[in-house]
């Protein structure tokens, strides 16, 4: 049940719950709204709804009783333990699907135990909202590690409404098929009435991948499937649409607090406090194999060895938010880059003038607006996102129309902000003339290019998102009957 222990008309089902819980010195604890994409987006989408949000509260063992924030979100808590955390979290979601959904990158890990864990996790969450869903509400599920719950919950509760959103890539089918359990979770998300997806390349690889891998057909982007395979038998047929409706932020919220004096303020404090220079560049990610940090050092290593830029003229900023600390491959990602930075700023730097600035924590959202202010040029060069929320919000920060943004041209982000400056982050050479270009252009060229990824941004804000995903899933062409 929800907080006020009736069933609601629209639930959000999530990893993770919109907040942290922060324990005080006295003792005291507080929940405390937490970063990320996918809360900032969702946050404003659940304002003034009569909806839940499902999901866990962060730590291992018993869930809290259901619980209401201070800004009126009505919170659903699910437990895991430790064991589940690392097999279904750690594990098959982060060791073995985030890696096959983003290229390959690093090789993916396959164990059945994890699967296992996986789908009893998934079965957990989906009989969470079935109990808090009211009859004919509307579900929406977010992303990879949930991708078994519409399925599961359509056999629990079929006269709901229920949605997914993926807010990573899909992959092609070459490298979806590699997953042992493929089948299983191309059924569990068409249990679902309408899947959204960052691209429409994701939504086609979807599409391709019920073809050739459970026999469906298609047409359009409508995936009929008879319900039944060689491994599935007598489920019922279903229809559903799997379309691209891509992620935003909230623009309005962001812009008015970049625009606070407090915020104005602390961005001249930033760069009085990196000497002043006449460039700041700057990086803000997730400590991840997929966003390029690695190639970004090395071309920003390059420029400097170069002479096209250096301290105490110019200096790089990299913040990267601490992330899956207990996944191998990330704590061996973390040493790399360190290294990396070391070596650089051994190299390059002087007394006072660092030419790498490595801050590897998180900070609050003025911060960030903040910061935004301050750098000149903003690098997000994954090697493959889903969207990069951080390149929007990097934009609307930029009410003074100054500033420019490298992007790369792997990011959902590029398929809306074309007047970025485009770049191929596996290309260095390449990369290195994209950020000199944004560096050398003319004010009056990089505000021309700023007023239009702004006016982009603001057009389609997370609001307009909101709007076009739920319209198309009540229009879905497998809706259930309204009672």
């Amino acid at each position: 049940m929800s907080p006020s222990g009736r069933t609601v008309d629209f639930v959000v089902a999530a990893n993770r719950l919109p907040v942290d819980r922060v324990v005080h010195p006295d003792g005291s604890t507080e929940w405390r709204t937490s970063p990320g994409g996918l809360v900032t987006a969702m946050e404003s989408v659940m304002t003034g709804r009569d909806g839940v949000w499902v999901g866990w509260a962060g730590e291992p063992g018993e869930a809290p009783e259901p619980f209401e924030t201070e800004t009126g979100l009505q919170l659903h808590p699910v437990p895991l333990d430790a064991n589940e955390i690392r097999d279904y979290y750690e594990g098959f979601s982060n060791d073995t699907l985030w890696p096959i959904y983003h290229d390959v990158i690093v090789e993916p890990t396959f164990h059945r135990r994890w699967w296992a864990t996986y789908r009893t996790v998934n079965e957990r969450f989906a009989h969470a909202v079935a109990d808090v869903a009211a009859e004919g509400a509307t579900v929406w599920v977010h992303d990879y590690q949930l991708q078994l719950v519409p399925a599961l919950l359509r056999d629990l509760r079929p006269d709901l409404r229920i949605g997914w959103f993926n807010h990573i890539p899909f992959p092609p089918v070459e490298l979806f098929a590699q997953l042992p359990w493929r089948k299983h979770v191309l059924r569990g998300l068409l249990g679902a009435d309408f899947l959204g997806f960052q691209r429409t390349t994701d939504a086609g690889n979807f599409v391709r991948a019920c073809r050739q891998l459970l026999g469906a057909t298609s047409k359009g982007d409508v995936v009929a499937w008879e319900g039944t395979d060689d491994d599935h038998p007598g489920a019922s047929p279903r229809l559903v649409r799997a379309a691209a409706v891509p992620i935003s932020i909230d623009f309005a919220g962001l812009e008015a607090l970049a625009r606070t004096p407090e915020v104005r303020a602390r961005a001249k404090e930033i760069r009085a406090s990196l000497g002043d220079p006449d460039v700041v560049l700057l990086g803000v990610d997730r400590l991840d194999y997929t966003k390029g940090i690695r190639h970004r050092l090395r071309a920003i290593s390059e420029l400097l060895e170069d002479g096209d830029i250096g301290p105490p003229e110019a200096t790089f900023v990299q913040v990267a938010t601490p992330s899956r600390e207990r996944v191998a491959a990330y704590r061996q990602l973390r040493a790399q880059i360190e290294g990396m930075v070391g070596r650089i700023n051994g190299d390059f730097s002087h007394i006072g003038d660092a030419a790498v600035h490595y801050l590897h924590q998180s900070y609050p959202r003025d911060e960030m607006a903040a910061m935004f202010q301050a750098a000149d040029i903003m690098l997000v060069t994954p090697l493959r996102d889903g969207m990069n929320l951080v390149a929007k919000e990097y934009v609307t920060c930029r009410h003074d129309l100054g500033g420019a943004l490298v992007l790369s041209e792997f990011t959902g982000a590029a398929q809306e902000l074309r007047q970025a400056y485009s770049c191929n982050p596996h290309d260095i050479i390449g990369l290195k003339q994209t950020i000199l270009r944004a560096i050398r252009d003319s004010p009056s060229e990089r505000r021309r290019r700023m007023r239009a990824l702004r006016r982009r941004v603001r057009t389609n804000d997370v609001q307009t998102w909101a709007q076009r995903y739920l319209r198309a899933l009540e229009f879905a062409p497998d809706k259930p009957p309204r009672r």
